[in-house]
Protein backbone atom coordinates (compact mmCIF):
# COMPACT_ATOMS: atom_id res chain seq x y z
CA UNK A 1 0.00 0.00 0.00
CA UNK A 2 1.11 3.62 -0.74
CA UNK A 3 1.32 5.87 1.94
CA UNK A 4 -1.46 7.88 2.55
CA UNK A 5 -1.79 11.15 3.30
CA UNK A 6 -4.60 10.86 6.93
CA UNK A 7 -5.99 13.84 8.52
CA UNK A 8 -7.90 13.47 12.27
CA UNK A 9 -10.77 15.85 11.95
CA UNK A 10 -11.34 17.77 14.89
CA UNK A 11 -14.80 17.27 17.81
CA UNK A 12 -16.22 13.93 18.62
CA UNK A 13 -18.60 11.91 16.48
CA UNK A 14 -21.30 9.60 17.38
CA UNK A 15 -22.67 6.75 15.40
CA UNK A 16 -26.56 6.36 15.83
CA UNK A 17 -28.98 3.51 14.91
CA UNK A 18 -32.57 4.33 13.93
CA UNK A 19 -35.53 2.02 12.63
CA UNK A 20 -35.66 1.71 9.23
CA UNK A 21 -38.79 3.23 8.28
CA UNK A 22 -37.55 6.54 10.27
CA UNK A 23 -37.34 9.44 8.28
CA UNK A 24 -34.07 10.62 7.48
CA UNK A 25 -33.10 13.49 9.32
CA UNK A 26 -32.97 16.35 7.51
CA UNK A 27 -31.83 18.91 10.19
CA UNK A 28 -28.12 17.00 9.76
CA UNK A 29 -27.92 18.63 6.29
CA UNK A 30 -28.11 22.19 6.85
CA UNK A 31 -25.01 23.56 6.08
CA UNK A 32 -23.48 24.89 9.05
CA UNK A 33 -20.34 23.57 9.60
CA UNK A 34 -17.77 21.42 7.53
CA UNK A 35 -18.28 18.08 9.66
CA UNK A 36 -19.03 14.97 8.30
CA UNK A 37 -22.74 13.80 8.23
CA UNK A 38 -23.68 10.20 6.53
CA UNK A 39 -27.20 8.27 6.44
CA UNK A 40 -27.29 4.82 5.49
CA UNK A 41 -30.58 2.82 5.02
CA UNK A 42 -31.12 -0.61 5.09
CA UNK A 43 -34.63 -2.45 5.09
CA UNK A 44 -33.60 -2.96 8.98
CA UNK A 45 -31.83 0.18 10.08
CA UNK A 46 -31.40 4.21 9.23
CA UNK A 47 -27.80 4.14 10.38
CA UNK A 48 -26.41 7.91 11.10
CA UNK A 49 -23.01 9.04 11.52
CA UNK A 50 -22.94 12.71 12.93
CA UNK A 51 -20.87 15.08 15.14
CA UNK A 52 -21.31 15.07 18.41
CA UNK A 53 -24.20 16.70 19.99
CA UNK A 54 -26.20 16.66 16.96
CA UNK A 55 -27.94 12.89 17.22
CA UNK A 56 -31.35 12.68 16.17
CA UNK A 57 -33.80 11.24 18.80
CA UNK A 58 -35.24 8.14 19.10
CA UNK A 59 -32.31 6.18 18.25
CA UNK A 60 -29.46 4.16 19.65
CA UNK A 61 -26.27 6.10 20.13
CA UNK A 62 -23.01 5.40 20.17
CA UNK A 63 -20.78 8.30 21.46
CA UNK A 64 -17.25 8.81 22.13
CA UNK A 65 -16.00 8.24 18.07
CA UNK A 66 -13.00 10.34 16.47
CA UNK A 67 -12.97 10.86 12.70
CA UNK A 68 -10.34 9.93 10.33
CA UNK A 69 -10.20 10.81 6.90
CA UNK A 70 -7.25 10.25 3.97
CA UNK A 71 -6.78 12.82 1.80
CA UNK A 72 -8.38 12.48 -1.30
CA UNK A 73 -9.76 12.64 -4.16
CA UNK A 74 -8.84 8.75 -4.44
CA UNK A 75 -9.51 7.12 -7.90
CA UNK A 76 -11.95 4.21 -7.73
CA UNK A 77 -9.05 2.06 -9.49
CA UNK A 78 -6.98 2.34 -6.57
CA UNK A 79 -7.85 -1.35 -4.18
CA UNK A 80 -6.74 -1.84 -0.80
CA UNK A 81 -6.93 0.97 1.16
CA UNK A 82 -9.61 0.05 3.79
CA UNK A 83 -7.98 -3.37 4.41
CA UNK A 84 -4.48 -1.96 4.41
CA UNK A 85 -5.91 0.45 7.31
CA UNK A 86 -8.23 -2.24 8.69
CA UNK A 87 -5.01 -4.55 8.90
CA UNK A 88 -2.56 -2.00 10.51
CA UNK A 89 -5.39 -1.01 13.12
CA UNK A 90 -6.09 -4.78 13.69
CA UNK A 91 -2.45 -5.52 14.42
CA UNK A 92 -2.40 -2.40 17.10
CA UNK A 93 -5.29 -3.53 18.65
CA UNK A 94 -7.88 -0.81 17.46
CA UNK A 95 -11.54 -1.21 16.34
CA UNK A 96 -12.77 0.91 13.65
CA UNK A 97 -15.90 1.76 12.10
CA UNK A 98 -15.58 2.59 8.03
CA UNK A 99 -17.39 4.11 6.04
CA UNK A 100 -16.44 5.56 1.75
CA UNK A 101 -17.64 8.54 -0.03
CA UNK A 102 -16.96 9.35 -3.76
CA UNK A 103 -13.91 11.17 -3.41
CA UNK A 104 -11.97 9.42 -0.55
CA UNK A 105 -12.14 6.77 2.69
CA UNK A 106 -12.74 7.76 6.21
CA UNK A 107 -12.04 5.79 9.53
CA UNK A 108 -13.88 6.36 12.78
CA UNK A 109 -12.50 4.90 15.76
CA UNK A 110 -13.14 4.91 19.61
CA UNK A 111 -12.04 8.48 21.45
CA UNK A 112 -9.72 6.73 23.78
CA UNK A 113 -8.08 4.54 21.28
CA UNK A 114 -6.95 7.75 18.87
CA UNK A 115 -3.33 7.96 20.16
CA UNK A 116 -3.00 4.05 18.93
CA UNK A 117 -4.60 4.61 15.67
CA UNK A 118 -2.52 7.83 15.04
CA UNK A 119 1.00 5.52 15.68
CA UNK A 120 -0.24 2.61 14.35
CA UNK A 121 -0.57 4.73 10.88
CA UNK A 122 2.60 6.03 11.59
CA UNK A 123 4.27 3.79 12.31
CA UNK A 124 2.81 1.77 8.70
CA UNK A 125 4.63 4.80 7.01
CA UNK A 126 1.43 7.06 6.10
CA UNK A 127 1.39 10.81 7.36
CA UNK A 128 -1.06 11.97 9.80
CA UNK A 129 -2.22 15.24 10.66
CA UNK A 130 -3.69 16.37 13.26
CA UNK A 131 -6.38 19.21 14.16
CA UNK A 132 -4.97 22.42 14.43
Amino acid sequence: MKRLAIDVRPGDYSVVRLAGDAPVPAELFTPADSALVSVTRTPHELSVICPAGREPGGGVIERGWRLLSVRGPLEFTLTGVISALASELAAAGVALFSLSTFDTDHILVRGDELDLAVRAFRDSGHEVALPG
